[in-house]
């Protein structure tokens, strides 16, 4: 039967003008870049060297995360063991880690006076150094590669587990599983994979700043905020803009276009078991991948946590206000991201099966480069006031802008599931507007609302971006204040800085996903 057309309310109204509002303001931002980038001007030649390093440190870090994630996932695909699904929840950990403190962490590990360094000089080998190009792939592998893992080992769990039974009933050992089940999957998963980390890798800002920045390893988003903060040459960042748009763009196309697995088929769901992979040479083998990734990812946090904790209550009040100002800025920035995430998921759920312009609309910020957001605003408000004045609410504007996605994504299919079993009876008692949000749907969203409210705060605490180019010397988040620490060579308040700032994120992370989401099926 089709469903009877429901007139457009205010509520409907509302989300399309939210799902409207981050395309219209890319838009504008992009219009004022437009606006002032000279016409006829040539990029020079540290422009080009900042588009190849851009593309190639890019192209590097992709193919390095997916080639080194592809045995990590193929052990967790194929092993069971205590603390897998522990492990499993970690790999999600540098997706909300602040940059700069992973950095921090880095360089504990990797820095002149790393751990690695000092175990060099006991063999008489001469130091390496984190800063250049290396340092920018090294630090862009460590938050990419268990992104990459999540994506590969998706596609390893979508193969039925019926497959992996005929394959043994049929005699095929590993290397036969792998090219009849496994390449497959990994030729149609791995290319997505590998766009995504590459669209990440370009508009990676804090990376290029602070273990890149000479003139062989400058990004251009890091061009972008040289040519605003040192030489104030805003047409020399309008048109690097531009090929930071054209480059995000073109090939986010591609990431949301070929990303994701099509499957080879249903099953029953029967529980996994690899015959294929129970010789111990091939146990070993994934052994030694879960140990080496493991170690990789918990060895940087553990060093910022070991070397900085003893000193946060020697910390300067210029940190602790930071702090403040960081909490505040990810409140606003939460509340803004989940009152349109909900605003557009209802108007969304309602207008079905238009309502999938409103999603794509809320989605477009994926494509979008918050530095060059950050330009474009940044031009706008400079012909009418001073722009630091306003470093705070553009960074609570652009970080909403940013997280709007994942909130949206969490929150959408949730509501759609609640109209779908509750929105005919919810229909004949009448229960519209507020109250139909209040009664229905806020109740039995929590779940996916605590999720996406924590996600949007611990991005927001984390961010180094817009906030560099704003803000004044009094202004500053608690990222940038650890910058200016590590700038200052006061490395051991910035260390406990970057450990406050550590419990900060995942502190209020746990509190919104705990809290919003406890006794969610209460009512």
């Amino acid at each position: 039967m089709a469903e009877r057309a429901k007139p457009v309310t205010a509520s409907v109204w509302a989300g399309i003008l939210a799902a409207l509002a981050f395309p219209a303001l890319i838009l504008a931002a992009f219009a004022a870049v437009l606006l002032s980038a000279e016409t006829g001007r040539a990029p020079s030649t540290s422009d080009w060297a900042a588009i190849r390093f851009t593309l190639l440190q890019a192209i590097v870090s992709a193919v390095v995360s997916v080639l080194m994630a592809i045995p990590v996932a193929r052990a967790l695909a194929r092993r069971k063991f205590p603390g897998r699904a522990f492990l499993v929840t970690l790999l999600g950990a540098p997706f909300l880690l602040p940059v700069i403190v992973a950095i921090f962490g880095l360089l504990a590990v990797f820095g002149r006076g790393g751990v690695v360094n000092a175990a060099l000089g006991w063999f008489g080998l001469p130091p390496i150094s984190i800063y250049g190009f290396h340092g920018v792939v090294l630090a862009h592998v460590f938050f990419n590669m268990p992104l990459a893992t999540r994506l590969v080992l998706q596609g390893w769990a979508e193969i039925p587990s019926e497959r992996f039974r005929l394959a043994a009933s049929l005699g095929m050992d590993a290397s036969a599983v792998n090219r009849h089940l496994e390449r497959p999957m990994l030729m149609t998963v791995v290319p997505g994979a590998a766009l995504v980390i590459f669209v990440i890798c370009t508009t990676s800002f804090a990376v290029a700043l602070t273990l890149g920045g000479g003139p062989s390893a400058t990004t251009i988003e890091l061009a972008i905020y040289q040519a605003v903060r040192f030489e104030f040459d805003l047409a020399r960042a309008s048109y690097l803009s531009l090929f930071q748009l054209a480059i995000t763009g073109f090939v986010a196309f591609f990431a949301l276009r070929y990303s994701g697995y099509a499957g080879v088929g249903a099953g029953l769901d029967r529980v996994l078991r690899r015959w294929d992979a129970e010789n111990s040479f091939l146990r070993s083998i994934d052994a030694l991948a879960i140990a080496t990734a493991t170690i990789f990812l918990i060895a940087p946090i553990f060093m910022v946590v070991a070397r900085g904790y003893s000193a946060i209550p020697f910390m300067s009040t210029s940190v602790w206000t930071a702090a403040l100002t960081s909490i505040v800025v990810a409140l606003c920035s939460t509340v803004l991201t989940v009152l349109l995430a909900i605003t557009i998921a209802l108007a969304a759920t309602q207008l079905r099966p238009h309502g999938k312009l409103l999603e794509i609309a809320g989605l477009l910020a994926v494509a979008a480069s918050p530095l060059v957001m950050g330009t474009g605003l940044f031009l706008m408000i400079f012909p009418h006031a001073d722009p630091a004045k306003f470093a705070l609410s553009v960074t609570v504007l652009v970080n909403a802008m940013m997280t709007l996605p994942f909130a949206l994504r969490a929150m959408l299919p949730a509501v759609r599931n609640v109209e779908a079993d509750y929105g005919r009876l919810a229909d004949s008692l009448g229960l519209v507007g507020w109250d139909r949000v209040r009664v229905l749907i806020l109740p039995r969203i929590r779940r996916p609302l605590g999720f996406a409210a924590g996600l949007a705060a611990a991005l927001s605490m984390g961010d180094l971006g817009v906030i560099a180019l704003f803000a004044d010397p009094e202004t500053a988040t608690l990222p940038l204040q650890v910058y200016r620490l590590m700038g200052a060579y006061r490395m051991e308040e910035a260390g406990a800085a970057a450990v406050l700032l550590l419990f900060l994120t995942f502190g209020i992370f746990y509190v919104f996903d705990r809290w919003m989401s406890h006794d969610a099926h209460a009512r």
